[in-house]
């Protein structure tokens, strides 16, 4: 038997005590990286650390498991959002340059930059794995890029034990942490199959792009015999190994003086078409940069192979005659709902499904689409549509009584950029998908609360604090050049539903709205009181802390799918007080949206 440790994601760092001496400036970035890139290499799924306890089980299976699945990200369009380009000292809006980071797990994608727009077009497409679908999460933060430093334009966090569950969405969601701009997401779910039952089906449904995969083939790259030395001499050989498969490539670690190598590694590789694609392996030498042999295994060979999986000395081609090397191989289908659902016979991708949150559910068929290939990503380019579009929120010149245009937020729904041209056709109604866009981000949130506020104030009464009060304990560590927050608890909090509210506390501080930046308490179920009494520190010295807000968001957890995960209330609370050293503890009312700024007396 054995036991084994992992982290689900990659870890924030804080330093304390004497190591503090690494969190100056300039040289905290170097120090985090490389301290992350270590644990991700050893620690962060897949890689995991195992330790034998009780009797003989096959290492691999526990330190390189198969993925769970892969989730595929239609990284789509924006609207609306923030400026972040101004000039002449803000007098003159211009636009943003806005990209997008997505990360799941340790696998991080970028995607391209559209320039000076508010409402960009991506278009592009992303795979990742899964290992654990339970506690990990699908992040994503949008960036307006500069010279000096990016900024930031929102963020979204999804739950993959959900999404896992949903198995499709095709929605808007609201981005959070900042005042405006709506991110379209279609996300599926394909889960991995031992067999090439539905290899054929998947293959049709996926032939109009060569960038998106129909399998997942896992390597696990064992050892090496007898390999031969190195330009003809005596020496034993550095041996490292390349594989590759299409695109993409994959190096092992070197192991030194040994024509015996032993590698025990793991690589994954997403495959587009299992029969027409080949895996290239090259073993070579590090130290006189020469090849120690090779060897080709076609992909589609798996496919006849019990389960898919091979495991098998191979005789190395151009090298020693007796050098070998064993390889276990799995070969799986990945197949989505979509597939299974409906079986695509047309070149051309599906419609995009736009959520409307207006009483009239209607879809919009955009015009048909031609796709293209990037190396990194797929990218499907709409025809007549370019990646920048015009203003979304006055769809069709539509506009309030005042003449003034009409906000998306105000209208209550969500519009695709696509529903501007005026060639589109509605398709015939019908009820939407369940919404998996989160309702906590402002002004939506915003929005619902001052709804809320407003049946409260036609009921029976409004209490002195409405939304109720947050309690705070807040000092400055001069020494350590920390501002320490104690969140103890709330009281009076607004009730979602007849069992009460499901709170947490999310803590900025202000200007920054990074993901390292955030802070949390843990989610307290059924309760309008919650007592939390968690510590949180950030790292600020006294001089700069003058210049910053400490931003407190009580929040409804509630499920991806609940329609109750919502902003419960805010409060801005400013640090410019003498008594920041000394501390003090103090309870602060909530408002809808934070813009009464509390300064502590």
């Amino acid at each position: 038997m054995l036991d084994s440790l992992f982290f689900i994601q990659l870890l924030d760092i804080n330093w304390t005590g004497l190591t503090n001496i690494l969190d100056i400036p300039g040289l905290n970035g170097f120090s985090d990286h490389m301290i992350q890139d270590i644990i991700s290499t050893y620690m962060v799924l897949p890689n995991r650390i195992t330790v034998p306890l009780i009797g003989e089980v096959e290492l691999a299976k526990l330190r390189f498991p198969m993925p769970k699945g892969v989730l595929r990200i239609h990284f789509l369009e924006a609207q609306n959002l923030e400026v972040k380009d101004t000039y002449l000292g803000g007098l003159i809006k211009g636009k943003s340059d806005p990209y997008g980071m997505l990360l799941v797990s340790n696998q991080l994608f970028r995607s391209k930059t559209i320039k000076e727009c508010l409402h960009p077009k991506w278009n592009e497409v992303y795979e990742a794995l899964v290992y654990e679908h339970s506690g990990q999460h699908l992040e994503i933060e949008l960036f307006d890029e500069d010279p000096d430093k990016d900024d930031f334009l929102g963020s979204l966090m999804i739950d993959l034990s959900e999404l896992h569950k949903e198995q499709k969405v095709d929605e808007w969601f609201d981005l959070e942490e900042v005042t405006t701009g709506k991110l379209h997401l279609r996300l599926e779910w394909l889960s991995l199959y031992p067999s090439a039952e539905k290899l054929d089906q998947v293959l049709r449904s996926i032939r109009a792009n060569e960038n998106l995969s129909s399998a997942l083939l896992v390597v696990y790259l064992d050892s090496a015999s007898n390999l031969p030395s190195g330009k003809k001499v005596s020496i034993d050989p550095n041996p490292f190994v390349k594989l590759t498969v299409g695109q993409k490539m994959y190096t092992s670690k070197v192991r030194f003086k040994t024509s015996e190598p032993l590698w025990e590694e793991a690589f994954h590789f997403l495959i587009n078409n299992p029969r027409t694609q080949e895996l290239e392996i090259e073993v070579r030498d590090s130290k006189h940069k020469c090849s120690l042999g090779s060897v080709r295994v076609a992909v589609a060979s798996l496919l006849k192979e019990a389960d898919m999986t091979l495991n098998q000395q191979f005789p190395l081609q151009n090298s020693g005659p007796s050098s070998t090397l064993k390889l276990k191989m799995a070969l799986r289908v990945g197949v989505s709902v979509l597939c299974l659902e409906k079986e695509v016979t047309s070149s051309q991708p599906s419609s995009v499904r736009v959520r409307h949150s207006s009483q009239n559910n209607s879809c919009v068929t955009p015009q048909p689409q031609t796709v293209t290939s990037t190396s990194n990503s797929t990218v499907i380019q709409p025809s007549q549509n370019p990646s920048c579009t015009l203003a979304p929120d006055t769809p069709h010149g539509k506009r309030g009584s005042d003449g003034s245009p009409v906000r998306l937020a105000e209208a209550g729904r969500s519009i695709s950029s696509l529903e501007i041209s005026s060639l589109h056709k509605h398709q015939s109604h019908r009820d939407s998908t369940p919404s998996l866009a989160s309702d906590i981000s402002l002004p939506s949130g915003t929005l619902e609360l001052q709804q809320r506020l407003q049946k409260l104030q036609n009921g029976s009464g409004l209490r002195q604090y409405p939304l109720g009060e947050v309690q705070l304990t807040i000092r400055h560590s001069s020494q350590r050049n920390k501002l320490i927050v104690v969140v103890h608890a709330c009281r009076n909090l607004i009730a979602l539903t007849k069992d009460g509210s499901d709170p947490y506390i999310r803590l900025y501080l202000l200007p920054d709205k990074s993901r390292s930046g955030c802070r949390k308490t843990s989610t307290l179920k059924k309760t309008l009181n919650p007592i939390y009494d968690q510590s949180f520190e950030f790292s600020v010295s006294i001089v700069e802390l003058h210049r910053r807000t400490l931003d407190v968001a009580v929040k409804n957890g509630g499920g991806l799918l609940s329609k109750h995960k919502v902003l419960l209330g805010k409060a801005l609370v400013d640090l410019a007080s003498e008594d920041i050293s000394k501390g003090w503890t103090q309870w602060y009312h909530l408002t809808e949206d934070g813009s009464k700024k509390i300064i502590q007396m």
